[in-house]
């Protein structure tokens, strides 16, 4: 090894020159005199390789040692067979996802074609939920700011992609949930998961406590913070005030939903911040499936739950205080479904969103959206603001396909909201009438199967939107009715004993959100009187509905 040593040091001495000094210093950390004690090593080291005696010639110098070869089945991990052994498994248990081509149509509400152009479909399971990536308003701002600003935003938040859209689209959220401030990320997943993440990761031996349903994006958030979790029941208040009675006193968080989007089922929020008030915890609540959907001014159920406080409020003179909405810590909700475009923000105090703008990694480190993409958030969400008349009529149009479904005993798994869960309870089975609603009927409706929701509890979700009316809620039922019989799956009066609420006889089926009052249904008793069906009245009612969400 020294003769080794000594021809590569010659070979540089020659290649590139003699060394300036015979002195060498080493950067090191270790003390001086440690230090003092390796340069010394060093100088005698190249006192060494310049020392012309010590040169070996090429030909008798000894070969580098090699490496002993790995054997074949361990120089290699197999990622292939790795990743057919997971697909395998997916298609075994019926979860495997296939992707269908919709392309939803902006001029043909609520149609899209599929691969080519003369197929055409109506989807039923668009989250699009009022329309509003068509709204013509909309449109205008995104078409207008894209012509002047281009397509992309140029850079991050802090580097180049922060400017007047972002600004005022996070003033918008702001205004809409009454809230000090807000912030806007890349989706409400990520606006979940970073929110979660850094809270729970900063709170001093932060608990957070998560209703069994909640989405993915929540469940992440909980797990990258390192936080301990509790999971309670889901909706069970008795269960989440135990857990909490259970905890000693510091941080504290409650993170639940609004709306549970494959279920329908809606959160008691005002309990809830009961407890947390209680006990000392802030509430977290994604409103992603409510926002335009519920309130006066469609800020989401936290809203609606005080319809008549926000609808009469004067906002030039403040926000209602003491309102559900109020007492919630933190809001997040989607600037996707309701509002037709594509992000996800956080609403809450001013020093709260300081704080995940200053530390969230999913903020700080992702290239800013789109400024037409904020520009035509920011009208959807001021349009949906302004009038009432989308989630209007689009309640009007759940109401009436829950009830004609219903009335032909199929098991619409029951709840208050504007999702509309048919129970199937067997993966293949909601796989094959999806296939056979497309096929035979042209309709669009994805099987959810596991791991969306457990297994045996596979369904079809169905999301009508205002343009749902008439000859497709007829196409709807009429085609449902036929596969249902098609394929032998259980009908409602099949779930003798209940499941998941469907074939509970003595338990009435939720009342809607949305009262009679709210929706504007006054003369609704007098033409019950006059012999007219409900079905008709709430037909008639969404054509005017669509009358004036046109006109505005």
């Amino acid at each position: 090894m020294g003769k080794a040593l000594s021809v590569q040091s010659a070979r540089a001495r020659g290649k590139f020159g003699a060394f300036p000094s015979s002195q060498a210093y080493i950067h090191t950390s270790r003390h001086q005199a440690a230090g003092v004690q390796e340069n010394g090593k060093l100088n005698s080291f190249f006192a060494l390789a310049c020392d012309e005696s010590n040169v070996v010639p090429d030909s008798i110098q000894e070969p580098y040692p090699s490496s002993p070869p790995f054997p074949e089945s361990l120089s290699r991990f197999n990622y292939d067979a790795f990743y057919q052994n997971e697909l395998d498994k997916k298609h075994e248990d019926k979860s495997y996802r296939y992707f269908n081509n919709i392309n939803r149509l902006a001029h043909d509400f609520p149609r899209a074609h599929m691969a080519t152009r003369d197929e055409k479909v109506a989807v039923w399971c668009s989250n699009d939920y009022l329309g509003m990536s068509r709204n013509p308003s909309v449109l205008k701002k995104m078409h207008e700011t894209l012509d002047r600003y281009g397509v992309g935003a140029g850079g991050t938040r802090n580097i180049s992609g922060h400017n007047q859209h972002a600004e005022g689209l996070e003033k918008t959220i702001a205004r809409l949930h009454s809230k000090e401030a807000a912030l806007v990320f890349s989706s409400c997943y990520v606006a979940n998961d970073a929110t979660l993440e850094t809270l729970g990761s900063k709170f001093p031996d932060c608990v957070i406590l998560s209703d069994a349903n909640n989405h993915a994006s929540m469940i992440s958030g909980i797990r990258h913070s390192k936080a301990r979790k509790i999971i309670f029941k889901h909706n069970d208040l008795a269960d989440l005030e135990a857990k909490l009675a259970s905890l000693p006193p510091g941080p504290k968080i409650i993170a639940f939903e609004s709306v549970y989007s494959m279920s329908g089922s809606v959160a008691p929020i005002k309990e809830i911040c009961d407890l947390a008030e209680k006990y000392g915890a802030i509430t977290f609540l994604d409103e992603v499936h409510a926002v335009g959907m519920y309130g006066p001014r469609g800020a989401g159920i936290a809203e609606h739950l005080d319809f008549n406080a926000y609808s009469e409020a004067n906002f030039t003179r403040g926000y209602p205080k003491g309102t559900v909405q109020d007492r919630v810590d933190i809001i997040t909700g989607t600037l996707g479904k309701a509002f037709g475009c594509v992000g996800g923000y956080i609403a809450g105090s001013a020093k709260m969103v300081d704080t995940i703008r200053s530390l969230a990694p999913g903020f700080i480190f992702t290239t800013t959206l789109p400024p037409s993409v904020m520009a035509a958030a920011q009208a959807a969400i001021e349009y949906q603001i302004s009038t009432q008349a989308d989630r209007r009529m689009q309640q009007l149009n759940t109401r009436a396909t829950k009830e004609a479904l219903i009335a032909k005993g199929l098991p619409v798994i029951p709840n208050p909201s504007h999702i509309i869960p048919v129970l199937v309870g067997n993966a293949a089975m909601a796989k094959a009438a999806s296939d056979l609603l497309l096929k035979d009927w042209n309709i669009y409706i994805q099987a959810i199967n596991y791991p969306t929701v457990p297994v045996g509890e596979e369904r079809l979700r169905i999301t009508p939107t205002p343009g749902h009316v008439g000859k497709f809620r007829d196409h709807l039922v009429t085609a449902l009715d036929s596969v249902w019989t098609q394929l032998g799956i259980k009908r409602t009066s099949d779930y003798w004993d209940g499941f998941l609420g469907v074939g509970k006889y003595h338990e009435p089926i939720n009342k809607p959100l949305w009262t009679d009052a709210q929706l504007g249904l006054k003369g609704l008793a007098v033409d019950l009187k006059a012999g007219a069906t409900p079905l008709n009245i709430l037909e008639n009612v969404a054509v005017d509905q669509h009358r004036v969400s046109v006109s505005a």
